[in-house]
């Protein structure tokens, strides 16, 4: 009996340092969508549009530092960066958050960096969100709570829709489209997926979300998501999908919450190729898709041996 219990601890202690390692590993993938033929944009005049997607940072757990996502992404000529979200829980934590996007300014992206909130944002005092948010700004970010940005990419018009939290209730749709009008490409940056579910009346061309964490803990199911909304119910937590004939990704996020571990889930980082024509093997290898369906697409099912 003994036995068995000693074999039982040790195989607990070896399955958590190996969810600790997986911390330290993350997925780079590549993934390119097409852009539909619509009366706002001209796909004949559409050149590509490359985002560096990074979400869910939580620097109370994060094993992946500033210099990783630049090494992994170098040579890459990326047009900007967008960060969906969560980028700590601790306001001592407020410079470490600041100097880590600081750092990815290394990759030089065209149009800069675009930051949204999440609900662990949202745990700090309104004063010192503040704080953090004119820290990001002071470097250079673009900080967006229900607003917009709107720059030229290569004689298109390109507006950056920053939706606030959804989780939370701090989003506002209407506020966060005042500003755009009905020309050119519209890129959605939210922390919660589960805007989608009310944006039948809000027309986007790729929108940008983390949240879920890929469930983090994703053994045997990721059960303990079914509170964080509709989307989980319907196995949608992670990766590319369709809402409305809309395409939609969610990011497995950097960081991690909670503990430092993650199970059949692994931090990512994103290049995204948004353009006129479908996708080839991508130059990271990783994912290469292209899509343009109609119809909602479900969740991959991992293989029950991954951890």
């Amino acid at each position: 009996m003994i036995m068995l219990w000693l074999i039982a601890v040790l195989g607990f202690a070896a399955m958590l340092m190996r969810a600790h390692r997986n911390t330290h590993h993350p997925e780079i993938n590549n993934v390119a969508v097409a852009v539909k033929a619509t009366g706002r944009v001209d796909k004949n005049a559409l050149s590509d549009l490359r985002i560096l997607h990074l979400s869910d940072l939580h620097m109370e757990n994060l094993s992946v530092s500033a210099e990783r996502v630049v090494d992994e992404m170098r040579g890459q000529e990326l047009d900007l960066i967008a960060i969906t979200g969560d980028l700590l829980d601790r306001a001592r934590n407020i410079p470490r958050a600041v100097a880590y996007v600081e750092a990815l300014k290394k990759l030089k992206p065209k149009h800069g960096i675009y930051v949204t909130f999440g609900n662990h944002d949202y745990v700090l005092k309104a004063n010192k969100l503040a704080h953090l948010k004119i820290g990001l700004e002071r470097i250079g970010a673009h900080v967006l709570v229900n607003e917009t940005m709107t720059v030229d990419h290569n004689g298109v018009k390109l507006h950056i829709i920053g939706i606030d939290d959804f989780a939370t209730r701090h989003h506002n749709l209407a506020k966060s489209y005042k500003k755009v009008d009905d020309e050119g490409i519209r890129l959605v940056l939210t922390h919660d997926p589960n805007i989608v579910l009310h944006m039948k009346e809000y027309d986007y061309d790729y929108l940008l979300s983390g949240h879920f964490h890929g469930g983090q803990i994703h053994w045997p199911k990721p059960f303990h998501l079914a509170k964080m909304g509709k989307l989980p119910r319907m196995n949608i937590i992670k990766g590319l999908h369709f809402r409305d004939g809309r395409p939609f990704y969610i990011s497995e996020g950097l960081g991690q919450t909670g503990v430092n571990i993650r199970l059949r889930s692994r931090p990512e980082i994103t290049l995204h190729t948004l353009g006129a024509a479908g996708a080839t093997e991508g130059a990271l290898g990783t994912v290469a898709v292209a899509f343009e369906p109609v119809k909602q697409e479900a969740a991959p099912t991992l293989a029950a041996s991954e951890v």
